[in-house]
C-alpha cells in the first residue's frame, strides 16, 4: 500500500481534514475527552418532548457547565490549563445560542463561528477578556466560509452518527429511546467542542492571507498538468 499523503497545514486545511483532525484527537485523548458529552446529553435528555421555549429554558440554565465543557476541549486540544477568563467569554459568547437554537440551528452555528474562537483566543494566547472577544471576531472573519462550514458539517456528522446509533441500540430491543439518546449524545458530542477548539489553529494561520494566496501555496507543490514552456513540434524539422 501506498503511504497517504502529508495533512495540509492548518491555514490550506479543507472542511474534511477538519473533521478528520477532530475525530483523530477524540480517538488519541477518549477519556479525557468522553465527559465533554454529559453537559449536553442530560439538557437532551430534559427537552425530550418539550416545547421550544421550554428547550431554551433548559439550555440557558446549563449554560455554565455546557461553556465548561467547551473549556475543557480546547484545554485537551491545546494542552493548556483552563482558567476563568476563557469560562466568562465563553459565558457570554453563549447566552445568544438558546434563542437562536429554538429559532433554527444554522443561525446558532453562524454566532459561534463568528464569535466561538474568543474562548480558545482567551485561553491559548492568554488574553484579557475584552481583547479576547475583539480577538475571536478576527479569528472567525479570518475565513468565514471555512469556519462556518467546518462547524456545520460537524453539527452534521454528530447528527447522523446519533441517528445511526440510536437506531442500532433500539435494533437490540434492550435499549430505550431516551437511554439509547443518552449514550449517543455522551459518545458523539464530544465532537463538536473539540472541532471548535480544533479551528482555532485553521483561523489564526489564515489570518493576513487571501483564499488566492493559499490556493497558490496549496498548488505550489504540484506540476501543472500543461506545460507552460513546451519543447516544441513533435515532429521537428531536420535537414538531409
Amino acid at each position: 500500500m501506498r503511504d497517504l499523503p502529508p495533512p495540509l497545514p492548518p491555514d490550506e486545511r479543507t472542511v474534511g481534514q477538519v473533521v478528520g483532525e477532530t475525530m483523530r484527537v477524540y480517538g488519541d485523548n477518549f477519556w479525557r475527552a468522553l465527559p465533554i458529552g454529559v453537559p449536553l446529553a442530560l439538557v437532551d435528555q430534559a427537552c425530550v418532548r418539550e416545547p421550544r421555549d421550554v428547550q431554551a429554558l433548559v439550555f440557558w440554565v446549563a449554560a455554565p457547565f455546557i461553556v465548561a465543557a467547551f473549556v475543557w476541549a480546547c484545554s485537551v486540544v491545546h494542552h493548556v490549563r483552563p482558567n476563568l477568563t476563557a469560562f466568562f467569554v465563553g459565558l457570554l459568547i453563549y447566552l445568544p445560542f438558546p434563542a437562536l437554537r429554538a429559532w433554527y440551528i444554522l443561525p446558532a452555528v453562524a454566532w459561534f463561528a463568528l464569535m466561538g474562537l474568543a474562548v480558545p483566543a482567551a485561553l491559548v494566547e492568554g488574553l484579557p477578556f475584552r481583547a479576547a472577544l475583539v480577538r475571536g471576531r478576527r479569528l472567525g472573519t479570518a475565513d468565514y466560509v471555512h469556519a462556518l462550514a467546518s462547524l456545520a458539517v460537524l453539527v452534521i456528522v454528530v447528527g447522523v452518527g446519533e441517528q445511526a446509533l440510536i437506531a442500532a441500540l433500539r435494533s437490540q430491543g434492550n435499549s430505550g429511546g431516551r437511554a439509547a439518546l443518552l449514550l449517543a449524545d455522551v459518545v458523539l458530542s464530544p465532537l463538536l467542542y473539540l472541532g471548535g477548539a480544533m479551528l482555532y489553529f485553521d483561523q489564526a494561520a489564515r489570518i493576513g492571507s487571501t483564499r488566492p494566496d493559499r490556493r497558490r501555496r496549496r498548488n505550489a507543490h504540484r506540476h501543472p498538468p500543461v506545460d507552460s514552456d513546451p519543447t516544441g513540434r513533435a515532429d521537428a524539422q531536420v535537414e538531409p
